[in-house]
């Protein structure tokens, strides 16, 4: 069962929810809407749960645009203008009065209020160990969001940034009086307060608790901190959080057989964190299968750099995963598969992802090299693809390309790792190649933000 549909069930204890409306949880940062909650019981506080998974899965989110930002940034897609949408993205040359650079923020700040309002929510009627389960989500919710802030917004891939450079404000309460106006927090203040988020979200989760992987588990948890750690070169964390989902058994890497279908499958094995759509609760034409496919939209097309780095019997590669059309445009047609109605469930964090994660801390720790490259072989020997001979540093980051291609990874790779953005197809690729460093590492602070709020300084270059 899909979690749009629990939000049904849920409808008669949000509507007496203030917290619960759009117009209350309007995410512009200074958070100064009138609201009065009215969060009693455990019902109440998971209705509030379920609207945070809303807004994550906005278009402006994981429903489209943080997922397409990551692949037009880099090497592996372009936009082939077909409704202008994704060129100036694509051009790398947005501006502080941007729409998606608003939007993004918006939302993300939006998911951040309602994980606030549940962490704060005292009093709650109910089991406590369901309370505690739905407050740790909340926790790694307010984690993730602002992780996904600070590798957009963030200074520390521009103009010689650093851990020290300017972050993002990390909002830790709703509608707090003596903070409406917060100032941006360096990158490793953000950092060090979304790793202690997701190691509160754990100690109030049980494993037993653990559900739907449309909801956030103690698995996905600590795969979302393999994720920030690696981001952050903290190696030792991450290969610590990986290993506990790896020893779990409770997830696989899908088969050659079966990868594709795994894309269209809700909660599949190796799904550990997915983010629900339905026919009748979906983006529409506005949701990622309609910009990559062909169609009235269509407009963000794969590279050929990218389509040939697949060997001929690679399960993701043209004639699979991407499809070539007659006149030569590339397009990611296998992941994001449905059109009509939209309603596959978006992935946020595969098992794949969590394996090549090991894979790349057990390398940078100094782990042993053979356990290194069995983990890093479980994908392409799951791909009809040929394995590796040696576990480095080039062939991890080359696996996670082709593994993770269409996910929103290459750009975060190429920024985490000091590489200069590669330009194979001066024709179709827009942005030319930024070298690392340039300001357009990072995206604007939205300009409504910095209208309401004089303590929020504008990137470098902006």
């Amino acid at each position: 069962m899909k979690l749009k549909k629990y939000s049904i069930m849920m409808l008669a204890a949000c509507m007496g929810l203030m917290s619960c409306s759009d117009s209350d949880l309007e995410p512009t940062l200074q958070q100064d809407k009138s609201i009065e909650t009215s969060i009693s019981t455990d019902g109440d506080l998971q209705a509030v749960l379920i609207g945070a998974f809303e807004r994550l899965s906005s278009t402006s989110l994981y429903g489209r645009d943080k997922i397409i930002l990551g692949e037009v940034f880099a090497d592996n897609c372009s936009s082939n203008s077909n409704s202008n949408r994704f060129v100036t993205e694509a051009q790398m040359d947005l501006l502080p009065q941007s729409g998606i650079a608003q939007s993004f923020w918006q939302q993300a700040y939006g998911v951040i209020a309602s994980a606030n309002i549940i962490i704060a929510a005292e009093g709650i009627e109910g089991d406590e160990g369901v309370i505690n389960q739905i407050k740790g989500q909340a926790y790694a919710l307010r984690a993730l969001a602002h992780f996904d802030l600070v590798t957009y917004y963030g200074q520390q891939n521009v103009n010689g940034g650093s851990l020290s450079s300017l972050g993002v404000p990390y909002v830790v309460s709703f509608r707090d009086n003596d903070a409406l106006f917060p100032a941006r927090n360096t990158v490793q203040e953000v950092r060090d307060m979304a790793y202690a988020d997701l190691t509160t979200a754990y100690s109030m989760m049980d494993a037993s608790l653990n559900d739907s992987k449309e909801f956030i588990t103690t698995f996905a948890v600590k795969a979302l901190e393999a994720r920030m750690a690696n981001y952050f070169g903290d190696f030792d964390r991450s290969l610590a959080a990986a290993q506990i989902v790896v020893n779990s058994q409770q997830f696989q890497v899908a088969s050659s057989a079966d990868f594709a279908s795994t894309f269209a499958l809700d909660q599949a094995s190796n799904s550990v964190f997915e983010i629900a759509f339905t026919a009748t609760d979906n983006p529409g034409i506005n949701g990622l299968a309609n910009i990559y496919q062909q169609g009235s939209y269509g407009d963000v097309i794969a590279l050929p750099n990218l389509a040939d780095l697949y060997e001929d019997d690679d399960v993701r590669g043209v004639g699979s995963m991407i499809t070539e059309y007659s006149d030569g445009t590339l397009r990611n047609t296998g992941k994001y598969p449905s059109t009509a109605p939209y309603e596959d469930n978006v992935s946020v964090v595969r098992y794949e992802e969590v394996v090549l994660l090991y894979a790349e801390a057990l390398l940078e720790t100094g782990g042993s090299p053979a356990t290194a490259l069995t983990f890093l072989n479980q994908i392409p020997s799951n791909r009809s693809a040929t394995p590796y001979t040696v576990a480095n540093k080039a062939n991890i980051l080359l696996e996670r390309r082709k593994e993770l291609a269409f996910e929103g990874f290459r750009f975060h790779d190429l920024a985490r790792t000091g590489m200069d953005i590669p330009n194979p197809d001066p024709v179709l690729q827009l942005h030319g190649g930024p070298s690392y460093g340039d300001y357009n590492f990072a995206l604007p602070i939205p300009s409504a933000e910095e209208d309401v709020n004089a303590n929020v300084e504008q990137n470098f270059g902006y």
